[in-house]
């Protein structure tokens, strides 16, 4: 029997702060984790050790996520910590289960269906109230019934929270109207019998507020909690939390303010930020170390979020070594973005970076057409995260049916040859299909199956245990990896990454959107630009179209969040051209004149980005001297003429940086970034 993994050897696989989470098993626990930082090795290493050194019991452990595939990696981590059955669920799922085991005690009688979509029960409802009824009409009241419920929000304190609130309801239906619909709402589901989603969780609060027997009984199978995300719960999943916990605090939560994107679904960061004050006594701990980025990257997240006191973010450090600088692209219209990305993703993929490890991100799905048919058009294989499932699809479920069957008849039969068979009858073949389209997008997806059975067979798994293991992903929506281009929204792909990132679209009206007409709007749009950027590891191209199409006027800009970084334009022109045009200065050695012109780009970009004029900066004369002298160390540096000491401390080591020939862009970021931290010459925000 294989032997249990030491509490010891859990601890020395952590970094301090990761450790620290660890060791505070007990009590109220708030874990403040930037993006990349390690939060769910951290937490599935705190569970682990809990376990190991006999403070928590498996049994008695339920940590929560926001969606079924990170309770499904969390879960597949605790088992390879020898950790134990923890269960890993998400707030509904958790709720469905007990609501439906005490529906009977509670209740009596059979638990009403759930209603797996509200499309057509709304339109059928606003249609008796004679609302306008249209796709997006309905999709857009159906995300107000959500927001509401989650809100605790019904049709009789509606209206008044609207107006306290300054919400208005979608496509222009006033709010009496609007809570009409949702009381029209409610009584049509008990008329046929069924609930919603948002209903999982509001009965099952009912029911532990009511029955206090059922509520204890809840309690003694759940003493420690652990909840992921918690910067996205909102006050339908608060309340249910507070029942769970009753008068007991032994609750870890671990969250990112700065990637607070779903305040329009109902999720507030106020729980995340004042969970110190409500909990006085609790750990707090910071994971501040990215191993996911370069310091590139990194550099520029920090910069996006500097300007946001709001978020209450922590500043990222970087634990990668240097990697290439964020590359800014600006094309003539929206055609030319698209083949100019598709030309740059050839380069990588010719470079040895794998197809599945690059993403074209965008704000909207509306986005996506344009990259689609440029990738089709090169004969790339790509992938649109969000759309259709695919465990979800047709020729999959026929597939994974006939491999159940096999298993039934050979439990131990070669899993390649099994799964070769049941894909060949959805049409499969050897040989990928001509063109594009339906056709090759069912072609990878069954290729997708086959590479996946390849890798349990590799693995000595029988065929009983790999139709186990698709039983699995299917339930936790966990989709084999198709080495394709990912095509998706920012928000969709919130908690993923890959080596290279394309933020495509980053003009002004679409990130932040144009629809983001208030200070807390436009502050959740520089949160999305945050999480847009903290998806890349290596390689980052943020890019922007001056004009929709063709021949269109060139009025767009670059977004307002990326603009004081963005190179300026005329950095298309070659450095002897520079040197003519800015030279002021007669240099013997064109290297120093290289030199020069560098540092006068980096002076334009921390200007910019400070909002102060750039010889107030650095003076031309600084920079001349900077060139020639080319200073090795502070103590040189601070001995030339027009640097004092505190612009050595704040710009002393971007400097030395440039002198060793570092990425301008870097060290503008990094040099704009200690320039704000000084109150008295704090940048504006936008």
């Amino acid at each position: 029997m294989k032997e249990p993994i030491a509490a010891a050897s859990l601890l020395e696989a952590l970094d301090d702060e990761q450790r620290a989470v660890a060791l505070a098993p007990r009590g109220p626990v708030c874990v403040k984790a930037g993006a990349g930082t390690g939060k769910t090795r951290a937490i599935t290493y705190r569970m682990a050790y809990g376990i190991a050194t006999g403070i928590f019991e498996p049994r008695h452990i339920l940590a929560v996520t926001f969606t079924t595939r990170a309770a499904h990696e969390m879960t597949t981590r605790m088992r390879a910590l020898e950790a134990g059955k923890v269960r890993a669920r998400t707030f509904h799922s958790a709720a469905l289960s007990q609501l439906s085991y005490f529906w009977r005690a509670a209740v009596g009688g059979p638990r009403p269906q759930l209603l797996p979509h509200k499309a057509s029960l709304v339109a059928s409802v606003a249609s008796r109230l004679g609302i306008e009824v249209n796709k997006t009409a309905v999709r857009d009241m159906a995300a107000e019934i959500e927001w509401a419920a989650v809100s605790l929000l019904d049709s009789h304190n509606y209206v008044d929270e609207c107006a306290a609130r300054g919400h208005l309801p979608p496509n222009g239906v006033d709010p009496e109207r609007m809570a009409a619909l949702l009381a029209s709402y409610a009584a049509a589901k008990r008329e046929a019998n069924v609930i919603d989603h948002e209903d999982v969780l509001t009965l099952t609060c009912g029911m532990l507020e009511e029955r206090l027997d059922i509520a204890e009984r809840v309690r003694d199978q759940y003493r420690h909690f652990l909840i992921d995300e918690y910067q996205d719960v909102s006050p339908l999943q608060s309340r249910l939390l507070d029942l769970w916990l009753g008068d007991r605090d032994d609750v870890c939560v671990v969250g990112d303010a700065a990637q607070t994107i779903y305040s329009f679904a109902g999720a507030s960061a106020s729980y995340l930020k004042d969970f110190p004050a409500r909990f006085p006594h609790a750990t707090l701990v910071e994971l501040v170390r990215d191993y996911r980025s370069t310091p590139q990257v990194v550099a520029l997240a920090n910069a996006l979020v500097a300007g946001d006191k709001s978020s209450g973010a922590v500043r990222l450090k970087a634990q990668r070594p240097g990697g290439p600088a964020v590359r800014f692209c600006t094309w003539s219209d929206d055609e030319d973005e698209a083949a100019g990305i598709v030309t740059q993703i050839r380069e990588l993929h010719a470079r040895g970076v794998k197809l599945s490890d690059i993403a074209i991100l965008f704000r909207i799905n509306a986005q996506s057409q344009v990259y689609e048919s440029a990738l089709a058009d090169a004969g790339i294989t790509y992938v649109v995260h969000g759309g259709a499932r695919f465990f979800d699809r047709r020729e999959i479920r026929q597939a994974v049916t006939a491999l159940r069957a096999a298993s039934v008849v050979t439990a131990d039969g070669d899993i390649v040859e099994a799964t070769q068979a049941a894909i060949e009858t959805q049409g499969w073949t050897p040989e990928a299909p001509t063109g594009e389209g339906a056709r090759r997008e069912k072609w990878d997806n069954l290729g997708a199956l086959l590479d996946l059975a390849r890798t349990h067979q590799a693995s000595n798994h029988s065929l009983k245990e790999f139709v186990a293991e698709l039983d699995a992903r299917i339930e936790a929506q966990h989709a084999p990896v198709i080495d394709g281009v990912t095509l998706s929204t920012i928000h969709a792909a919130k908690g993923l990454e890959w080596p290279a990132v394309f933020l495509a679209g980053c003009e002004d009206t679409m990130l932040p959107f144009r629809q983001a007409d208030t200070p807390a709007a436009v502050a959740e749009e520089r949160r999305l630009a945050y999480v847009a950027v903290t998806r890349a590891g290596e390689h980052l191209t943020i890019s922007y179209a001056r004009a929709r199409h063709s021949g269109g006027r060139r009025t767009r800009k670059p977004s307002r969040f990326f603009r004081r970084v963005w190179p300026p334009e005329s950095s298309s022109a070659t450095p002897a051209r520079q040197v003519k045009k800015t030279k002021r200065h007669t240099f013997e050695d064109p290297d120093d004149a290289a030199l020069y012109d560098t540092l006068k780009a980096w002076r334009k970009q921390v200007a910019t980005q400070v909002g102060k004029p750039a010889y107030i900066i650095a003076t031309d004369a600084l920079l001349e001297d900077v060139a020639v002298a080319r200073p090795r160390t502070l103590v040189q540096l601070g001995a030339l003429r027009g640097i004092g000491p505190a612009k050595l401390e704040r710009l002393g080591a971007p400097l030395l940086a440039l002198v060793r020939g570092e990425d301008p862009t870097t060290q503008a970021l990094r040099a704009a970034a200690a320039w704000s931290q000084d109150a008295d010459l704090a940048a504006p925000t936008d």
